[in-house]
């Protein structure tokens, strides 16, 4: 569902619960700090675990979402990242909820990025530091606070995913044809999701009417693009899945 629309939207990875509908305090923000951690991206990101922090900002009558990813810096190492707390953090940043979204798993085989997706600022959370990866920006009235599966949200990035040839891929496609391929598979709904449960995902997937799981094996390479904005859905475990355009 496109941003510019004006009926409401999901905000597919974060539950927002707390909104302070009264204030009206300017956005406090994610102080940047000089990145001191380091993880070289390896040639093949197929199967490379990776977490996020996604801090939502009050200001005004708006939502400034900024999304925070591990890649390149680390590999979200456990046990601090079971120490986060949402409550506690979106109380140090002043925010109006702090998302914690991991662990996730890569499911393509190469990230080629643009902008702020290469050189955004690194921020530490409990001693995990991230790079700041997207930006969302919508109004109170555009938000549902429910979590709900196959509804499709718009965030901003240029990327592209790149599938190789050989490379089993996970397809949604919704009544209209469209396809939805996964970038990411996740260990929150189902601590112990992986590669394999994958081929065997959609008898467990609550799939809205006229819906479809697929998987398929590559028979070339395929580079999954985002100009400026990608457009994502989520199934009942929470695998995230971008539009093919």
């Amino acid at each position: 569902m496109n941003t510019s629309r004006m009926h409401p939207i999901r905000l597919s990875l974060i539950s927002v619960v707390v909104l302070g509908l009264a204030s009206t305090a300017a956005v406090a923000g994610v102080p940047a700090v000089k990145a001191t951690q380091s993880l070289p991206r390896p040639a093949d990101m197929h199967d490379v675990r990776y977490c996020e922090v996604i801090p939502v900002f009050r200001d005004g009558v708006s939502l400034n979402v900024e999304v925070y990813n591990t890649i390149t810096l680390n590999d979200c190492p456990a046990v601090p990242w079971t120490q986060l707390k949402s409550d506690a953090l979106s109380k140090q940043l002043d925010a109006a909820q702090v998302k914690l979204n991991g662990p996730r798993y890569w499911v393509m085989n190469r990230i080629d990025g643009s902008g702020d997706s290469v050189s955004g600022k690194v921020a530490d959370f409990g001693g995990i530091q991230m790079r700041q990866v997207a930006t969302l920006t919508m109004k109170l009235w555009q938000i549902n606070v429910e979590d709900t599966p196959y509804e499709e949200m718009t965030v901003q990035r240029s990327t592209v995913w790149v599938y190789s040839k050989g490379t089993t891929v996970y397809e949604l496609i919704n009544p209209k044809g469209d396809v939805y391929l996964m970038q990411s598979y996740a260990q929150i709904v189902d601590p112990k999701m992986n590669l394999q449960k994958l081929d065997q995902l959609g008898p467990r997937l609550k799939l809205p009417k006229g819906w479809s799981y697929r998987t398929r094996v590559l028979s070339q390479e395929l580079g999954l693009k985002a100009n400026g904005k990608a457009h994502i859905v989520q199934d009942d475990f929470q695998n995230t899945y971008q539009k093919v355009m």
